[in-house]
């Protein structure tokens, strides 16, 4: 601890004691005493390469201060190595990262986190100023991983000050523009989120750099084959960290074209046509707009047709749309019929489905009725399966078909195997919430309340079952599962 100690009083004075090096971009190239610094280099270099921050920190007290020592002196020496590398600038700010995260004392630690800034802020001076040549283009260079690796650093390491952060995140949009790393864009929507918020952000301010992410997102989705379903689950998680605030931030014109695709994708849904027309008129849209006397004379539109009897026709004509519809109104058998026409409808037909995942929802309501409405265990599980089959990530039919396997247990079932049917179960239950986030909250509800049910031991005890064995369920489930007890 006294070493460590020792390192953060060397650290602070070294930093200050050497400032003008900071103002320097010297090379070892025409040094005299080139290989010794070489040699420094090369030692510090083995503990830093491919080491986060968090490895470095890790590193005991004696280890740790020969790297220090070794960067410091090439640091004094050939800030610029080479010429070709700026380790020594990145090097430093990771140490000085380290050294922030070891650190408990709540001054020194803003003052370590003050250094690796400015390390990085020398680096971005001599790489712009030609002395350190560096791959690729050097304004994303520059942008990524000098301004953005600051600005990553200052919002999820040193908990710097949101404008601060902020000041150094748009740096690195402006130099790296489109070719923006993904990881760089979200601490911006959830800075400035949080910002206009407490009223610390204008508005104006605020809109403008909504925009600048979200088109450099959109660019990406569309055109960075590598990383483009990144961008797009970044931009998902920025409109989230928006949400509460998108109402006062944006205008009409941002709402338009925010809105219009959903109402392009669904022009025949009265609760979209609802939805899109209210949302522009709050947003301040004028009555003449173009869109929302679209929306609005659509919306009325099919609200007259639907008054008028066209939904009569509308659900004669189309079978999937009418068994939605009888399914709601509690006529389950005709649903079941009407989903048979639907799945049974040929390609060429305008109503008939063209994606499996709608397939799949048709299956899983058919599934859901055979089980509850009707009690046929077997058609449920066969339809349940179809659903999961043809709908990947989706938790749901996993969840009914654990429900099923309990229904079954209880049913047909002596006490071993209507416990093993518990086990099978919650094995689906667990399925479910593995593949589907939104099935966590029912499938661990399910799993506790049939917690209690498990196969005791003793009974495994009488037929020589032991825990972790596995077994097949009875009682027409077929499943094997590995036994647990209570």
């Amino acid at each position: 601890m006294k070493v460590l100690r020792s390192l953060a009083i060397i650290a602070f004075v070294s930093f200050f004691g050497f400032h003008s090096a900071f103002a320097q971009c010297g090379t070892w190239n025409d040094l005299p005493n080139k290989e010794e610094v070489e040699g420094n280099h090369s030692v510090y270099r083995q503990f830093l390469k491919n080491k986060s921050a968090d490895d470095l920190a890790a590193l005991d007290a004696q280890n740790f201060q020969i790297a220090f020592d070794a960067w410091k002196q090439v640091y004094e020496a050939a800030p610029a190595a080479d010429g070709k590398r700026d380790w020594h600038f990145t090097d430093g700010a990771k140490i000085y990262t380290a050294m922030f995260k070891k650190e408990a004392d709540a001054a020194k630690k803003k003052e370590y986190a003050q250094m690796a800034i400015d390390l990085y802020m020398k680096a971005a001076a001599c790489i712009e100023s030609g002395t350190i040549e560096v791959p690729g283009n050097v304004d994303e260079y520059i942008g990524n991983y000098i301004y953005g690796q600051a600005g990553f650093d200052m919002y999820y390491i040193f908990n710097s000050l949101y404008s601060k952060t902020l000041e150094m995140l748009n740096k690195a949009y402006e130099k790296a523009g489109n070719a923006t790393i993904y990881t760089l864009l979200e601490p911006a929507a959830r800075i400035a989120a949080y910002q206009f918020d407490k009223e610390l952000m204008n508005q104006a301010d605020t809109r403008a750099l909504y925009i600048k992410i979200t088109d450099i997102a959109d660019y990406n989705i569309e055109n960075n084959a590598d990383y483009g379903e990144y961008y797009k689950s970044t931009k998902q998680r920025m409109t989230a960290a928006f949400a509460n605030v998108e109402d006062r931030v944006f205008d009409c014109a941002y709402f338009k074209e925010k809105l219009e695709p959903s109402f392009r994708k669904n022009p025949e849904d009265l609760e979209v046509l609802k939805y899109v027309y209210q949302k522009l008129r709050m947003q301040g849209c004028d009555s003449t707009d173009a869109l929302l006397v679209e929306v609005k004379v659509k919306y009325e539109t099919l609200a007259a047709e639907i008054n008028k009897g066209l939904e009569e026709k509308r659900r004669k004509d189309n079978p999937c749309y009418d068994a939605v519809q009888l399914q709601k109104e509690g006529k389950y058998e005709d649903a079941l019929r009407r989903y048979k026409e639907c799945l049974a409808l040929p390609d060429d037909s305008e109503y008939a489905l063209k994606d499996d995942e709608a397939k799949a929802q048709i299956y899983y309501s058919m599934a859901n009725m055979e089980c509850w409405q009707f009690g046929r265990l077997g058609a449920a599980r066969t339809n349940a399966n179809k659903a999961a089959s043809m709908r990947s990530g989706w938790g749901k039919p996993y969840i009914l078909i654990g429900d099923i396997y309990s229904k079954m247990g209880r049913r047909a079932c002596d006490d071993w195997n209507s416990r093993l049917a518990v086990l099978a179960a919650i094995e689906k239950y667990r399925r479910a919430k593995s593949i589907d986030s939104d099935a966590t909250a029912d499938a661990n509800k399910r799993i506790n309340n049939l917690s209690g049910s498990l196969p005791d031991k003793s009974e495994g005890f009488m037929r020589k079952v032991s825990a972790g064995q596995k077994v097949k369920v009875g009682c027409g489930i077929g499943e094997t599962v590995t036994v647990r007890f209570k």
